[in-house]
């Protein structure tokens, strides 16, 4: 019998912490593991769609449409992309944060529709780094948070500020939610910064929780620039290596 498909939201109240390119890269990952995997891009940069090579126009539905159009369904903004399993939720990038739809719960219905829950495994969300409704969305939905983080100060209090929110949600709409793990982002454990930031994580929220890191590698930028996941450009880089690692140990989480 179909399960529900596992939801992750990938979450960091401080942006520039490399939620996108975990987003694309983990969702590739898992849909080259047979998982049927459903990008979500509730980030109005929008960059989920240049990871992956997929042209958005003007006036198509995207992920914002839920909160702009009461009769707007999630499969209709739904792309194929050029990689198999792999389909993607745009974003919209002239969604002004804080306008539109203030129910915490819209994300949680839209998944839950046929069209969608029956056509996915895994849903990842992209979410923005804005306290706002669309992060109480994400959150209200998911099953599972994975917060990349750069180790250093104003990335950690991010992770500080997001906990906030998340046990805030725990507590009220979404008390299932789970915590999968702190991803370091251009780790260097040599750099003394980066060794006390994630120690500080680690003591503070546990050290099972801290995952290996996504080493620092110039070519998860070039593969953006030529939209294309890590593990399609470049396979055979160190980032290709670690983001095979963290999908495989996510596809166990995530029934087919």
């Amino acid at each position: 019998m179909k399960t529900s498909p596992f939801i992750i939201a990938i979450s960091n109240r401080k942006g520039g912490t490399g939620k996108t390119t975990v987003s694309v890269n983990i969702a590739a990952e898992l849909a080259a593991l047979g998982r049927r995997v459903l990008l979500v891009d509730l980030d109005t940069q929008g960059h989920c769609a240049v990871g992956l090579g997929v042209k958005v126009a003007h006036g198509e539905h995207t992920a914002h449409s839920l909160f702009i159009d009461p009769e707007a369904r999630l499969v209709m903004a739904v792309k194929e992309t050029a990689f198999a399993n792999l389909a993607l939720a745009p974003a919209d990038q002239s969604f002004e944060h804080g306008s539109g739809n203030r129910d915490t719960r819209r994300l949680v219905r839209a998944f839950a529709e046929p069209a969608i829950a029956e056509r996915f495994d895994v849903i990842i969300i992209d979410t923005p780094p804005s306290f706002d409704v669309l992060l109480l969305n994400a959150l209200s939905a998911a099953n599972g948070v994975l917060v990349p983080y750069i180790p250093h100060h104003l990335s950690y209090e991010g992770v500080r500020q997001l906990m906030r929110v998340m046990f805030k949600v725990m507590s009220g709409d979404n008390p299932n939610l789970k915590i999968l793990g702190f991803l370091p982002m251009m780790a260097t454990q040599h750099i003394r910064q980066h060794r006390l930031v994630t120690g500080e994580v680690s003591r503070q929220f546990g050290a099972h929780r801290v995952m290996p890191g996504i080493r620092n590698d110039i070519r998860l930028a070039e593969s953006f620039a030529v939209g294309k996941p890590i593990r399609y450009y470049a396979p055979k880089s160190r980032a290709a290596e670690d983001f095979a690692e963290l999908g495989a140990g996510l596809a166990e989480l995530c029934p087919q």
